[in-house]
């Protein structure tokens, strides 16, 4: 597909349909196992990214980092007031559900909400002074040359959805994610929203040993959603 033609079907999307909310760098550092040292001088693909923090703080860290969403089509201004919105109905609706998430890290509704603001401000911030890193995309299609990033990250997004997102669109979509990346793919979690792991993940995994990937589910230090504390992890063997 050509990039006119991906922008077009991007475009088709109304921003009232896209929740734009995101993680902070601490939540994706501890959510992919990563430190500050692994990161520094690595190009890094953050898919989908919506409004994270991650490639703000890891350009400050030293790496080269790159994002690309569905979402990235449309106004800054106009995804910030989304983002700010989203994040107030989202803390309403988190009121009934509470129990479904460990609060050790944030303690309260109201910490959360905080620690969301501050991942979209700072997103928006960055993209503002970097716009050519952010890229409008639609998964399973990426706008990337082959092995472009040493390292893609993947958060709540595959396996997250297993309920709308069919296993030919996991599998197209991760291939996608690995011809785009030199190295490594890290996808967190690896349950759905009830907490159960992702039915396929067996036949998934055996599909990519076969093609000469190396994977791996791997226990994280982070744990807010119940169950959701492991990611999977595909290495080239090359």
């Amino acid at each position: 597909m050509s990039r006119d033609e991906q922008k077009s079907r991007v475009a088709g999307l109304e921003l009232a349909q896209i929740i734009f909310i995101g993680r902070t760098f601490e939540e994706y550092m501890k959510i992919f196992n990563l430190t500050v040292e692994e990161i520094k001088g690595k190009s890094i693909l953050d898919c989908p990214g919506g409004a994270c923090s991650f490639s703000s703080h890891a350009r400050e860290c030293g790496a080269d980092p790159m994002a690309a969403d569905i979402a990235y089509e449309h106004e800054i201004g106009q995804l910030e007031v989304k983002g700010l919105q989203d994040i107030e109905h989202t803390m309403k609706q988190m009121k009934q559900v509470q129990d479904k998430y460990r609060w050790d890290d944030f303690g309260s509704i109201h910490a959360l909400e905080e620690e969301r603001r501050r991942a979209i401000i700072d997103c928006v911030a960055d993209m503002r002074r970097f716009p050519d890193r952010y890229v409008a995309a639609v998964l399973p299609e990426l706008p990337f040359a082959d092995e472009q990033f040493d390292l893609t990250l993947s958060a709540h997004f595959l396996f997250t959805y297993a309920d709308r997102l069919d296993a030919e669109f996991h599998l197209q979509t991760i291939l996608e994610l690995l011809r785009v990346t030199k190295r490594e793919l890290r996808i967190f979690p690896t349950v759905d929203l009830s907490g159960k792991r992702y039915e396929h993940m067996d036949q998934l995994k055996a599909i990519l040993e076969e093609r000469g990937y190396i994977t791996s589910e791997e226990k994280t230090s982070y744990e807010f959603q119940r169950g959701a504390h492991t990611m999977l992890h595909i290495v080239k063997s090359r």
